[in-house]
């Protein structure tokens, strides 16, 4: 079994890296990036400092040997002054601050990997629960292009982000805190020089930063819209192929690749008008700050060791802040990033029904009372005063029209969609009041459109069932009708499927989809199309295996083909959101209305 599968099917432990209660809080509406990448290292923060203190013990030689040497060139110049004594253990300071780089760096790199690694394995996790728990009409405006970027890309970009800040952030402040400070502590004179620096470099940094923000913006958005339509591209191939619109696709790909590339080349020449504009204002206060310190060596005011000294940490505070401006547009990226999770960490779509009852057991009574139901910003209503009730282990089918609300029910019944106006009971019990998860176990749902994931034919069928004895399957292979195809296969019930089951035919698709609802024995069973695909001969067996799979089961069957629901206990003749007819098939055949005339277009 392949490791996705064994965890979708519960036969496998993993740990849990979820981190969805930091952003649970009502009052998060904001997406300042400072403060999300805080709450994600809320519970990391030891490691950090922990990282920071080896971090300082580590960078000590870098701190140290402008002051060494600064001593030595000072011994030097008034060699009477001092022993040799004083020398050897200036020099033996500097070999043992060198020595302990080793180890320190180690344990530096060891914490910090630890809170980075975990972040981003619980960030990818987060952002994979809240997806599951978005509405249906959420996903139906997310690109699955653009949510493989948000959970690759951008999550990569945080991580990235998160080093930045670690390796590059952290260490330039340190140094110029470090640097400041031993300055002041020899002469506040060259200090009030020193930080003349951090005001200019904060102008650099505010003249660019809206235009930086606004190119990487503008980059961020055309990559998802880029891996959008790469996956939907890849999802249109059979049709593409069949009709030979290759380079119409190529056409199309080649003018989005043109944006690309465009707003990549407009964000490299910002970032390189920033770079330069910062190395060289920078470069000139080094030279400034030379001519400042020899001036006052030459006066006497400084000992001439302490020019080396405070060029040393002055080149250290150009160096650190230099580092800050070149790794701000990388950080910039990041904090986009940012916002680009956060529009799925933040999203308040998400499923409406919240109930926290558990059903016990769900008998499957249905009861529609004066629903309707419309999509958001729109006044169409696709059910308008839909009433119906359903006794349990009734068998309702669903006809009429494309647009006419068939679906809509289904979604209804199944709690992605939830009534505008009136409501739906199972059972007596509101579904408001219902736990959806502890609920929709007791369904079993057969679509249309198969879908299948990369695993084998076994995995497929028991999907989400942790485990399913060989007798239970090979019935439920034989009511499919599928032991003849699993007999012509290489390795039985464990051949793989191929991605999305491509390996496989249609009709052979339909039949693991129908096993796998088969399997589950479920209480309620919605069939949408369920036999659309078969042929004539997979057909009749399969309706064979429903009619004795619907026994005793509430089953809500969507159905084109009228012939299919000749044995339905009701039928139910929808029209424009509304219940026209309802009856069984001779009733409404006899009655000759709305049933008759759809009927009679088939015939």
């Amino acid at each position: 079994m392949t490791t996705a599968a064994a965890a979708a099917s519960g036969q496998m432990e993993t740990p849990s890296y979820g981190m969805e209660h930091l952003f649970e809080n009502e009052a998060l509406t904001d997406r300042r990036p400072l403060r999300i990448l805080s709450l994600l290292y809320r519970d990391h923060w030891r490691k950090l400092l922990l990282s920071t203190f080896f971090f300082l013990i580590k960078h000590s030689p870098v701190y140290v040997l402008p002051i060494v040497t600064a001593n030595l060139i000072n011994m030097a110049s008034h060699p009477g002054k001092v022993g040799s004594a004083a020398l050897w253990w200036n020099f033996i300071l500097l070999f043992v601050v060198i020595v302990q780089n080793i180890p320190t760096q180690v344990l530096h790199i060891s914490y910090m990997s630890k809170a980075i690694r975990y972040v981003e394995a619980g960030l990818r996790s987060t952002l994979v629960r809240k997806l599951q728990r978005l509405s249906m009409a959420a996903h139906g405006e997310l690109a699955a292009g653009k949510l493989q970027a948000k959970v690759l890309r951008d999550v990569e970009a945080i991580e990235f982000l998160s080093r930045q800040m670690m390796m590059s952030v952290m260490p330039a402040i340190v140094s110029v805190i470090v640097a400041v400070c031993i300055t002041a502590s020899r002469s506040l004179l060259v200090t009030g020089f020193f930080v003349l620096t951090i005001p200019t470099a904060l102008v650099v940094v505010s003249f660019f930063r809206k235009k930086i923000r606004r190119t990487n913006s503008e980059f961020r958005k055309q990559i998802e819209s880029m891996s959008g339509q790469v996956s939907e591209m890849v999802g249109m191939m059979p049709v593409t192929r069949a009709h030979g619109l290759e380079q119409t696709e190529i056409t199309k790909i080649d003018q989005t690749l043109s944006k690309l590339r465009n707003k990549g080349y407009k964000l490299d020449i910002v970032e390189a008008y920033f770079g330069s504009s910062a190395w060289v204002t920078f470069q000139v206060f080094q030279v400034l700050c030379l001519a400042f310190t020899i001036l006052l060596a030459y006066r006497g005011t400084i000992p001439v060791g302490d020019v080396v000294l405070y060029q040393s940490f002055f080149t250290m505070i150009l160096n650190s802040i230099s580092q800050l401006l070149n790794v701000y547009p990388n950080i910039a990226k990041g904090f986009e990033s940012i916002y680009s999770v956060t529009e799925i960490l933040l999203s308040k779509d998400v499923e409406e029904y919240q109930g926290k009852r558990k059903p016990d057991e769900v008998k499957g009574r249905f009861s529609f009372e004066s629903v309707h139901f419309g999509y958001p910003n729109s006044d169409r209503h696709v059910l308008s005063d839909f009433r119906l009730d359903v006794k349990a282990g009734e068998c309702i089918a669903l006809v009429g029209a494309s647009g006419a609300g068939k679906s809509t029910v289904l979604n209804l019944v199944i709690g992605f969609s939830k009534p505008t106006k009136g409501r739906v009971k199972v059972d007596g019990v509101p579904m408001e009041e219902l736990d959806m998860g502890a609920y929709r176990q007791h369904l079993a749902v057969v679509h249309q459109s198969t879908v299948l994931f990369s695993g084998t034919i076994r995995e497929n069928i028991t999907y989400g069932l942790p485990s399913v004895g060989e007798e239970k399957l090979a019935e439920v292979v034989r009511m499919t009708h599928l032991q003849d195809v699993i007999a012509q296969l290489p390795q039985g019930l464990d051949t793989p499927v191929g991605e999305h089951g491509g390996k496989l035919s249609g009709g052979q698709r339909q039949r693991i989809a129908i096993a796998r609802a088969l399997i589950r024995d479920p209480s309620i069973i919605l069939l949408d199309e369920a036999t659309s695909a078969l042929d004539n001969e997979s057909e009749y067996y399969v309706q064979q295996a429903m009619q004795e799979l619907i026994k005793g089961r509430t089953t809500f069957i969507v159905a084109h083909r009228l012939s299919t629901i000749r044995d339905a206990d009701r039928i139910v003749v929808m029209k424009q959101g509304r219940c026209v007819e309802v009856g069984t098939y001779d009733e409404l055949m006899e009655k000759r209305g709305e049933f008759y005339q759809l009927k009679q277009l088939q015939a």
